[in-house]
């Protein structure tokens, strides 16, 4: 069975790799704001990681694969370990959020609409970021607390750590946090310790990111302009070199892609072939559900990527835990 399941898995990757990047539809304001409101609110700098990873959706399914077969290493040594990996550093960074990097694994039909969109509608996915943010606004669900602090610069609402040395990913319904009821992403799977039954906020555990400080990767590395409407990696615009997604302008108008060589980072033991669709999940990897995801899919996957259990609140990877509150 082991010699069946590597053979399958070696030509799934070879077709993988034989594929040219997916060209998928421009995605209206409506639907860019659906597919950003499950992290709109979380503070700016884990945005910028989010859709910057989003964009090697390969490398987010073999990060959490490796995660989850590395529970012993915590705080520097997982660092160290993480720092060895080939993956872009926004996938390596989420390293320090195990339960959003576990999450973007599960629903990977949608994270791979959310790096289409920021590889070819970025100031749009930018616009609609800030929209979900006024609307959470509006209706009293987002505000400073001893966790995060929100901010109006101008047009534009800023949120970031209370404390630069601890960040807690906030916990809420993305589908009722901001007022009037959205629709759900379809197939969408909340993932534990990232969702809130009703509307409003929560926090749960603090990840101290201080451990990964002196990584070149590490949080502290990411940001947001916004002004610009870009993300910001060491102080310069973030380039993705993914060739998961075509960039259209580039492609159309320069004859290219935009980015570096096509790469495929899987192993047999990645676990890549599950094939169990459960809770109303969908199976296909990159069905994007006509939201303008990859079409072309890794595997047929549902709730088995998940691997052998949950990661829960994120225990394997910022060293110091703080307890959060609601809202």
């Amino acid at each position: 069975m082991l010699a069946t399941a590597s053979g399958g898995f070696a030509a799934q990757a070879d077709q993988i790799s034989a594929q040219p990047p997916v060209q998928a539809a421009q995605q209206t304001p409506e639907q860019l704001q659906q597919l950003v409101a499950p992290i709109a609110l979380y503070p700016d700098a884990l945005v910028a990681q989010i859709l910057a990873a989003a964009t090697y959706p390969d490398q987010i399914v073999e990060a959490d694969r490796w995660l989850e077969q590395h529970k012993d290493l915590k705080g520097e040594e997982l660092g160290k370990e993480v720092d060895k990996q080939p993956w872009d550093p926004s996938v390596k960074a989420l390293v320090e959020f195990p339960s959003v990097l576990a999450n973007m694994d599960k629903n990977l039909s949608w994270t791979s609409s959310l790096g289409d969109a920021y590889v070819n509608q970025e100031q749009q996915v930018m616009d609609a970021l800030q929209v979900m943010r006024g609307r959470a606004e509006k209706a009293g669900s987002l505000k400073s607390t001893s966790q995060e602090k929100v901010s109006t610069q101008g047009q534009t609402i800023v949120i970031e750590p209370a404390d630069p040395e601890v960040v807690y990913v906030p916990e809420y319904d993305p589908w009722l946090v901001y007022g009037d009821p959205i629709g759900v992403w379809p197939g969408w799977y909340w993932y534990p310790g990232l969702y809130l039954e009703g509307p409003g906020i929560g926090f749960g555990f603090g990840f101290g990111v201080g451990f990964f400080g002196g990584f070149g990767w590490g949080w502290h590395h990411w940001g947001y302009d916004w002004h610009h409407h870009d993300i910001r990696f060491d102080n310069r615009h973030y380039e993705s070199h993914s060739r998961v997604f075509v960039n259209r302008d580039h492609f159309n108008h320069a004859g290219g892609f935009r980015g570096g060589a096509p790469s495929f980072h899987g192993s047999p033991q990645h676990g890549f072939a599950g094939t169990h669709a459960e809770g109303g999940t969908h199976s296909g990897a990159f069905s994007g559900f006509n939201h303008g995801g990859a079409a072309r899919g890794f595997s047929a996957r549902g709730q088995s990527s998940f691997g052998g259990g949950f990661h829960g609140g994120g225990f394997h990877g910022g060293g110091g835990f703080h307890g959060g509150g609601h809202r």
